[in-house]
């Protein structure tokens, strides 16, 4: 007999619970969601309510049977899935799946794995919140029935396996806006004066406020210049204070990570989730910036300890977004004093960022004096002005300073001092330069940039930021990339020793790392949303439906007429679609007229992308026409007759080897080489266009060598045994099984039967199946789920065309 059973959503933190609690209680996991909608149309009866039909998904139905047996033996069952609404949904399907006694059934919740937060838990017991439940019933019924009923939509009009979802195409046509702005944007220039002084052999920097909009007016000003005196007008001294940043919500930490570690999304949530688990943060799905008293009281330790009393200073911070649990914390450390908790470098980074911030949010502010030197120039009224910062109390600055994002400018570092100056003090020019510079266009998302955006929209819930941005991602309808920049040439006037000169020089612009790009099929997938579906997407309509999920939360609101009222117009829409004909939306064009042959070429999007062609098909003479896959950064909408008959240049002849062609060509992955039925990837270095006979020739052999290189040994009687040196070691390919190699094994001296025996002894993994065609909605928050697996990527001849 079990005197109690907990029930928790993960493995690691039901190892970590087990340690709190003692010898009377068996803590087990339900490893996340154990029922959901089935993946038929049947899932929802919209006639009854939109009553929902629930199963037990295929590989749970041994975690349902094992938790059955528990909790029928146990005395009292506590479910203590996570405090949110997919936390509370959770709990509600293992009562309803485990056929529990609510006599004997506990609802718990906890914002962090430590002793105290635990047992006081189990001392405060509650039932089941339906408004949470309902809530989160809400959002996944929505999304199952606008992905169900929007993608098959899509399938007819555009494209096969496309999928449309409430969030998920709302942040695409962010995405795309972005790229349209900046295929619109036009740079302008302005020259830039800069002046460098010595004084008293030290530099003193200093600008002229105003740009000039042209050449002969920079050259203008400096020419005044010539021969002019400089001199310190006034010097005005300001006293200035820095507040910190409150501690990180869910949103914050992923911009942060990202800015200061360079994690994507999803990372930032995987390692936030294993420390929360292992009892080092506190819940990581938040958007409330409020500390416990218990925390403040820690913080405040710990800086008393480390620097001193007058670095501390309380702070209670407020969320703005109404919607925030503000009985919910911060993410925050669980104990202050920890500095090391994990041996895995990217654990203990995030760790440190967390502590840091908010250690910090409950300091002192810094004092810093701000001095503006005004510099009159003799021949003119025009001023330049010099600016320099001292700090005269550090205050939080000591542990953490907030970065920015591009688009927001660098990070707000303190600036230098000034060089001792004084009123009337007259100054020694060393050289003035006017610069010309562009106006930049809008910054392209990153992944945590597009999550700030829809965080100040009103759209998607900290549970939902992650599985968004890995959903638009996995969907091909955005990318992340780098890509590099183009040269620029500007213009640089040096005025020294009173006289001008005037150089050439270049920049790299446009240089871009790990953006968010829009494919084709997003532009055309968003253009068609936009005007037939404008609810699913318009931006303030789905900031509504979120608000309407916080309104039916705090039991305000009845989410079946929450959901009827949705459904009416949606399902209108549905319908009416039918008489929209596919030409028109397939974002297909007619460039024009080839000069050469005389043929038309169209843009077109094909099953495998974005694709131009020459001619049509003649069944009369069996002529075929000509295909060519679009390059990296161009788009169907903005490509002219001229990009796309430099596409059809390719496939071309490169030259011979080994009396074979290289010919070099474009595919679904990128520039290639093939040569004897094999493809060699082209790297960034390389143009398909220029490369020589020579650089294909070294390519191959290059390649041909690291392949060599990473057999270690193979065995003639049995080709499919093979040890590899692969990215983390030496390791044993048996068929499809990669197997690992004990340690102190020499991988040279493996017989066969060694390799085989360890093949054998290596189990299949399992859960390896293909990706399925399905209408995709907006899934349940992806932390909670087994990712999806990575199909293996092979290399395509690039044949375009779609049927």
């Amino acid at each position: 007999m079990i005197k109690n059973l907990v029930i928790v959503e993960s493995p690691a933190k039901a190892k970590t619970i087990e340690g709190y609690l003692g010898k009377d209680f068996v803590v087990k996991s339900s490893f996340g969601h154990v029922r959901d909608l089935p993946k038929d149309n049947n899932a929802i009866d919209i006639e009854h309510g939109f009553k929902p039909t629930y199963v037990v998904s295929s590989d749970k139905k041994e975690v349902v049977a094992q938790l059955r047996k528990l909790a029928k033996e146990a005395e009292t069952v506590w479910l203590a899935s996570d405090d949110d609404r997919e936390g509370e949904a959770i709990s509600w399907h293992l009562t309803e799946a485990l056929d529990l006694n609510d006599q004997k059934t506990r609802r718990i919740v906890f914002r962090e794995i430590t002793k105290n937060a635990i047992l006081n838990a189990i001392s405060s017991p509650r039932s089941i919140d339906m408004d949470l439940v309902n809530a989160q019933q809400a959002r996944r019924i929505l999304d199952r029935l606008v992905g169900f009923e929007l993608s098959p939509v899509l399938w007819k009009k555009i494209k096969t396996g496309l999928s449309a979802g409430r969030v998920q195409s709302v942040a695409v046509r962010l995405v795309v806006e972005r790229e349209r702005e900046i295929e619109r944007f036009k740079a302008e220039a302005a020259f830039r004066i800069t002046a460098t002084f010595e004084v008293q052999g030290k530099t003193l920097e200093a600008e002229l406020p105003t740009r000039f909009g042209t050449e002969a007016e920079a050259q203008a000003f400096l020419q005044r210049c010539i021969g002019a005196g400089y001199t310190i007008e006034s010097l005005e001294k300001k006293p200035l204070k820095r507040t910190p940043a409150p501690p990180f919500t869910t949103s914050t930490l992923q911009q942060e990570a990202s800015r200061k570690l360079y994690f994507s999304v999803a990372q930032t949530m995987t390692i936030a989730q294993r420390l929360y688990e292992s009892g080092k943060i506190s819940y990581m799905r938040t958007d409330s910036v409020n500390l416990s008293e218990e925390a403040i009281q820690g913080a405040q330790r710990e800086i008393q300890s480390s620097f001193g009393e007058q670095f501390v200073k309380v702070r209670r911070f407020k969320t703005k977004s109404s919607s925030a649990q503000e009985a919910h914390e911060a993410i925050r450390p669980t104990d202050f004093s920890k500095q090391l908790v994990s041996d895995d470098r990217n654990e203990q980074r995030l760790y440190e960022l967390i502590r840091k911030r908010a250690i910090a949010s409950q300091m002192a502010d810094a004092e810093i004096e701000k001095t503006t030197a005004t510099i009159g120039i003799s021949t003119q009224a025009e001023k330049l002005q010099a600016t320099g910062e001292v700090i005269k109390f550090e205050g939080f600055l000591k542990v953490y300073i907030e970065s920015k994002d591009e688009e927001e400018g660098q990070d707000e570092d303190v600036k230098g001092m000034l060089p001792p100056l004084s009123i009337g003090q007259q100054l020694t020019l060393r050289q003035m330069l006017a610069t010309q510079r562009y106006s930049r266009p809008p910054a392209r998302y990153t992944e945590a940039s597009l999550v700030k955006k829809l965080e100040e929209m009103g759209i998607g819930r900290p549970s939902t930021y992650a599985p968004t941005i890995s959903t638009i991602q996995k969907r091909g309808y955005v990318e992340k990339d780098s890509r590099e920049g183009k040269e620029r040439p500007y213009q640089m006037l040096t005025l020294k020793h009173d006289q001008i000169s005037t150089q050439t020089k270049t920049e790299i612009v446009g240089a871009e790392k790990a953006k968010l790009f829009p494919t084709d099929t997003a532009m055309v997938v968003n253009d068609f949303l936009v005007e037939h579906f404008p609810n699913v997407i318009d931006y303030s309509f789905t900031a509504r439906v979120e608000a309407e999920f916080d309104e039916i939360a705090q039991g305000q609101k009845e989410w079946e007429n929450m959901l009827d009222n949705f459904y009416k117009k949606f399902h209108q829409r549905i319908e009416s679609s039918e008489s929209i004909s596919r030409a028109e939306v397939s974002g297909a064009r007619e460039l024009g007229s080839d000069p050469v042959t005389g043929k038309t070429v169209y843009a077109r999007l094909g099953r495998f992308g974005p694709y131009v062609q020459l001619g049509e098909e003649n069944p009369e003479t069996g002529e075929k026409p000509v295909y060519a896959s679009l390059r990296k950064g161009q788009f169907l909408e903005s490509l002219s007759l001229e990009d796309a008959l430099e596409l059809f240049k390719l496939p071309r002849i490169v030259g011979t080897f080994e009396d074979k062609e290289m010919t070099a060509a474009i595919g679904r992955f990128g520039p290639y080489i093939r040569h004897d039925g094999k493809f060699y990837s082209l790297p960034k270095t390389l143009d398909p266009l220029q490369v020589t006979e020579q650089e294909a020739v070294e390519l191959i052999e290059g390649k041909r060598k690291a392949d060599a290189e990473k057999v270690i040994k193979s065995f003639p009687e049995n080709p499919d045994i093979q040890v590899l040196n692969g990215r983390y070691g030496p390791y044993i390919t048996a068929g499809k099984k990669n197997v690992k190699i004990p340690k102190g094994k020499e991988p040279r001296e493996l017989t066969l039967q060694e390799c085989l025996e360890l093949a054998e002894a290596t189990p299949e993994k399992k859960g390896r199946g293909g990706f399925k065609k399905k209408a995709a909605a907006d899934t349940a928050p992806a932390e909670k789920k087994k990712a999806a697996p990575k199909a293996k990527a092979t290399k395509a001849k690039a044949n375009p065309k779609s049927k």
